[in-house]
């Protein structure tokens, strides 16, 4: 064992001993989320850093925990491959480790798939100060519960990830983004229609710019099967900034996020696909839609968040306040919809197999 991961360890047994709460957090890139609260003593990650192993032929990558998000990127890429589900930075600093925790994916979500779907197998210490291991580097390789994608979207509060593996794909042959003016509606319609069609479908935004709806479209797949989509598909063929106003999209610096008003926080609602228009408060605009309809982004002050759930509760979905109406956006408190009394009953469950003494806050 390195020293990194020894004194790791050793601070979670410190902590056990002495019944002090511990916050777990990597670059810090997701403070603002509040998916709990900003308390406890700081454990930092950034010291279990590398690639513990990467084999190319075999798409598998397995890296430390506290090792940057864009070394990881950047490695890949050297081998024209990448992580589908292109996960959100936000700022720079964003870890593999955090990456996991958070569970957030980027654009290409509805198509690809999320985070956990890419996890094969994951090293923690738990509440208890072990060290265990789940999964391995396969795809096959679980027997009962499948722990290692349990950690995806667990903020930290199951233990503290050391290491990651991870499946990966070769980037795509072809690329291409369209550009299509129409209403919400409309987008929805259209996107619902596309879906049922083999078209390579990737990622999809529509927003209202300047009172005119707009919705981008991204095709990814072989060469023949993009060139065919843009003929069918039609629309404005997007060249030159289209990669980086997708990356802009992931990582919320597109000008929809960048205006957000004081006093208006920033809520997630996710949806079925097949969801219509939402019927929103009086007041607010017009949502930044994503994931092929299944994801609406809703700036609305704190005070509309009743209302916001029950629209999305109405269409068999749910809300979260995803950033506060603060100018920085912190602290945005953990409001989610409400757990039916089952799953918190499991969700219960699982944090006192993991840390029964509630050592991770």
């Amino acid at each position: 064992m390195d020293s990194a991961l020894a004194q790791t360890q050793e601070r979670v047994r410190a902590a056990l001993a002495d019944q002090t709460p511990l916050r777990v957090r990597g670059g810090g890139t997701k403070d603002f989320h509040g998916a709990r609260p900003l308390a406890g003593q700081l454990l930092d990650t950034r010291a279990l850093t590398g690639i513990v192993a990467y084999e190319p032929s075999e798409l598998v990558v397995t890296a430390r925990a506290g090792t940057p998000l864009a070394e990881l990127e950047a490695l890949l890429a050297a081998h024209g491959q990448c992580l589908p589900f292109e996960p959100p930075h936000y700022a720079s600093g964003a870890t593999v480790g955090g990456m996991v925790a958070a569970g957030l994916s980027g654009p290409a979500r509805a198509s690809v798939g999320a985070v956990r779907d890419y996890v094969l197998g994951v090293e923690l210490i738990n509440g208890r100060a072990e060290l265990l291991r789940f999964g391995g580097q396969v795809m096959k390789n679980v027997a009962g519960y499948d722990v290692s994608r349990l950690m995806a979207g667990s903020w930290g509060r199951l233990g503290v990830l050391t290491e990651v593996s991870l499946k990966v794909l070769p980037v795509a042959p072809a690329e291409a983004t369209l550009r299509f003016a129409c209403t919400q509606a409309e987008a929805l319609a259209r996107l619902n229609a596309w879906c049922g069609q083999p078209l390579p479908l990737n990622a999809s935004c529509w927003v209202e710019e300047g009172g005119q709806g707009t919705l981008y479209l991204r095709l990814r797949g072989a060469q023949a099967a993009v060139q065919a989509a843009c003929r069918t598909l039609g629309g404005e063929r997007q060249d030159g900034t289209a990669a980086a106003d997708w990356q802009a999209c992931r990582d919320q610096r597109l000008p929809w996020f960048a205006q957000r008003a004081p006093g208006q926080a920033l809520w997630r609602l996710s949806v079925p696909d097949t969801a219509g228009v939402l019927a929103l408060p009086e007041g607010v605009g017009a949502p930044l839609v994503e994931w092929h309809g299944a994801l609406r982004w809703v700036q609305a002050p704190p005070a509309c968040g009743p209302a916001l759930h029950a629209a999305a509760l109405a269409m068999g979905g749910g809300a979260m306040l995803f950033r506060a109406s603060g100018a920085d956006g912190a602290g945005a408190g953990g409001h989610f919809d409400p757990q039916d009394p089952a799953a918190a009953a499991v969700q219960a469950r699982v944090l006192q197999a993991f840390d029964p003494h509630g050592i991770f806050c």
